[in-house]
C-alpha cells in the first residue's frame, strides 16, 4: 500500500513575532495539501519577556540554555502565547488545529540533557515520539501545532530545540507516511553572504556545509536546522528544504535543498 505524504513545517520565532510575515505563513500553511504537521519556535520571544523580567537568557551555538526560570517563561510563551495563537488564527482560516506540547498525549517523551561538555539545564533529548498519536490526529482531519516542549514521564517539563523536534518527528513519521521536513525562516534559504538574498545555495551537500561553518559563512541558528535536516536525510526522510514562506507553495521558487 503507497504511503500518503506528510509535510513537517518548522517555524522560526521571526516568522512568528512579524504579524505580516506570519499572515502569509498560515495563508501558504493552509493552502499546503494533505496532510500536515507545524513545529514552531519561539525563542526571541521567550528572550523578550525574560529580559522585561529581568531573567537572563544565555545561548550556546545556537541552543537556549533553561534554568528554572527560563523553563518556567518558555512553558508559557511556547505552550501558552504562541501555541494558542497559532491554532486559534488557523482555526480562523479553516485549517482544524490542534496544540500539542510534549506532554499533551504523551506526544514527546525526553530525557534531561546530562550536564557535559554544557550544561543546558532544563533540556530534553528526544527519546519517543508518539506517532500512533500523531497519525490518529491526522487520520482524523486534524493539524497538530506541536511546541518546543517534551517531557519526560515522570512530571518534568523539558525544553527542547524545536528544529530537533521537526527532524525527530518527520524521520519518526516515516512509518505511516512519505515525509518531508521543510525549516521555514527569515532568509530564502542558506547565503553564501548574509546580506545578500540573491546568494542562494539552492543545493547543499553535507561536505559542503561542514566546509562552510568552518570558515564561519553559517554559524549560530543555523547550525541546529543543518545538523538536524542531514539526521533526517540519513534516516529515510525524503526531502528537507530552507528557505521563506514562498517556496511552501511555489516549487520554482529559489530555496536551499540539503543532500547527503
Amino acid at each position: 500500500m503507497k504511503k500518503r505524504e506528510l509535510a513537517i513545517v518548522k517555524i522560526g520565532g521571526e516568522i512568528v513575532n512579524d504579524e505580516q510575515t506570519k499572515n502569509l505563513f498560515l495563508e501558504s500553511f493552509n493552502a499546503l495539501p494533505g496532510a500536515k504537521i507545524l513545529v514552531h519556535g519561539g525563542g526571541k520571544q521567550a528572550s523578550e519577556i525574560a529580559g522585561k523580567m529581568g531573567i537572563e537568557s544565555k545561548l550556546v551555538n545556537g541552543r537556549r540554555i533553561t534554568d528554572a526560570a527560563n523553563l518556567d517563561i518558555a512553558l508559557m510563551v511556547y505552550g501558552g502565547l504562541l501555541n494558542k495563537k497559532l491554532v486559534a488564527e488557523l482555526q480562523a482560516s479553516g485549517c482544524a488545529a490542534i496544540g500539542l506540547s510534549g506532554a499533551d498525549g504523551n506526544a514527546i517523551l525526553a530525557s534531561k540533557r546530562p550536564p557535559e561538555p554544557v550544561d543546558f539545564g532544563f533540556a530534553g533529548d528526544i527519546e519517543k515520539v508518539n506517532t500512533d498519536l500523531l497519525k490518529l490526529l491526522l487520520e482524523g482531519g486534524l493539524t497538530p501545532v506541536m511546541c518546543a516542549l517534551s517531557h519526560d514521564g515522570k512530571g518534568q517539563m523539558l525544553n527542547t530545540n524545536a528544529d530537533t523536534i521537526a527532524s525527530e518527528t518527520a524521520i519518526a513519521m516515516t512509518s505511516y507516511y512519505n515525509t518531508q521536513l521543510y525549516y521555514v525562516f527569515d532568509k530564502p534559504g542558506v547565503l553564501t553572504d548574509m546580506n545578500d538574498a540573491n546568494s542562494i545555495v539552492t543545493e547543499l551537500s553535507e561536505a559542503s556545509y561542514r566546509e562552510m561553518v568552518a570558515t564561519n559563512q553559517i554559524k549560530d541558528g543555523m547550525i541546529p536546522k543543518l545538523d538536524n535536516g542531514y539526521h533526517a536525510l540519513k534516516h529515510q526522510v525524503g526531502l528537507v528544504q530552507l528557505g521563506n514562506t514562498n517556496m511552501l507553495t511555489d516549487s520554482q521558487h529559489p530555496a536551499t535543498r540539503i543532500r547527503l
